[in-house]
């Protein structure tokens, strides 16, 4: 299920542009607007689901699988011998500005302990 007036759902059903790197019918990966590092991607599945904690036992498949895409983005993108960091914030003292479960793919530089 997508939700109307949430951003990411629109980005998924390509009503707002965006840079996609990959697409299948469970996953999108889009460039960040306002990248941190030299590759960062958002990683989002199509169904709207607010965050971390409403990942219940159905939608292991679903996490494995976008965790799949990750590997094979950071893969694509050079960085898997330099190393990469992937981040999901949960709620609002988690940093989570998007209500929808997103994961970043971040890279392509040294990355300290304050970037994420």
């Amino acid at each position: 299920m997508q939700v109307d007036d949430c951003l990411f759902c629109k980005i998924a059903r390509r009503e707002i542009p965006s840079e996609v790197a990959y697409e299948d019918d469970e996953v999108i990966a889009f460039k960040d607007t306002q990248p941190i590092a030299p590759v960062h991607l958002l990683i989002i599945p199509k169904e709207h689901l607010l965050s971390v904690n409403e990942i219940t036992p159905e939608y292991e498949p679903l996490i494995g699988h976008l965790f799949g895409v990750i590997q094979r983005l950071a893969q694509e993108l050079g960085v898997t011998e330099s190393g990469y960091r992937v981040v999901t914030n949960t709620g609002a003292d988690g940093g989570q500005v998007v209500g929808h479960l997103h994961f970043h793919l971040l890279g392509g530089q040294a990355l300290n302990a304050k970037i994420g």
